[in-house]
């Protein structure tokens, strides 16, 4: 798996997610998330695995899920390995890295120009959710600040 340090950046449209050791292209949609999601359950699967496991049950062809895999393997974030006449696929980037990726993307786009006042109606969207909610983001934010900054 590749290493931790990373850095979110745009490039003609695509995300990407740099590391240590390069440069990733992050899953493009909800298909390619739900593919590298199986793999880092699983471990390592076959192109059929995962087909049976989230290609069948969406409704899919076996080739989409082969060239979901492909396009996997193309932006580096899975590893393949020929066995027989299958390829068996490995995640190499972890889960949470590029989760911490998909939400940074994510809130630039949400907060755009001007994040402060979109913090804000977030915080109200969030409590009007759950209140509760609020409260255990103020403690982890907390935890946070004095990870970073000691207590």
């Amino acid at each position: 798996m590749l290493g931790r340090r990373t850095l979110l950046s745009y490039d003609g449209g695509r995300t990407l997610l740099v590391t240590m050791k390069g440069q990733l292209r992050l899953p493009g949609g909800d298909l390619e998330y739900a593919v590298l999601a199986k793999l880092w359950e699983l471990g390592s699967a076959s192109a059929r695995d995962i087909h049976t496991q989230v290609g069948e049950p969406q409704g899919l062809v076996y080739t989409t899920t082969a060239k979901v895999l492909d396009r996997l393997h193309i932006k580096r974030l899975v590893s393949r390995e020929r066995k027989g006449l299958a390829f068996l696929y490995r995640p190499r980037v972890a889960r949470a890295l590029v989760d911490n990726a998909r939400a940074r993307q994510l809130l630039t786009k949400l907060f755009g120009p001007a994040p402060h006042s979109a913090a804000a109606t977030l915080v109200d969207a969030v409590e009007s959710l759950d209140p509760k909610l609020l409260d255990e983001l103020a403690e982890a934010i907390a935890a946070r600040r004095r990870s970073k900054h000691g207590p």
